[in-house]
């Protein structure tokens, strides 16, 4: 779980860039990281998003910082933009930010 306080402290670090460069409103941690089995070598750093107003492109650009500030590979999704089942699955598991 050290690497998941690692990435939850720098997220919250960035939370005011975020926030206005990129208007997330929400921002957690699911998957490997959280559940404390993440492998450097094969796993990704799982992040849920939800903004203030629609960001289109710029999700890229925000996927791409997130990689830069956390030096790891972001699976990044939008919490609007994922299928309900999916999202009913990893929900338990959201660590927010």
């Amino acid at each position: 779980m050290q690497l998941a306080t690692y990435i939850k402290d720098t997220l919250k670090k960035i939370k005011s860039i975020l926030a206005d460069k990129y208007h997330v409103s929400t921002i957690g941690l699911f998957g490997s990281v959280v559940r404390d089995d993440y492998s450097p070598a094969s796993s990704d750093i799982d992040i849920i998003v939800d903004f203030s107003r629609p960001i289109g492109i710029e999700f890229v650009d925000l996927a791409n910082y997130l990689e830069k500030i956390l030096n790891k590979k972001v699976d990044l999704v939008s919490k609007r933009g994922i299928k309900s089942k999916y999202f009913a699955h990893i929900e338990p598991e959201i660590v927010y930010v």
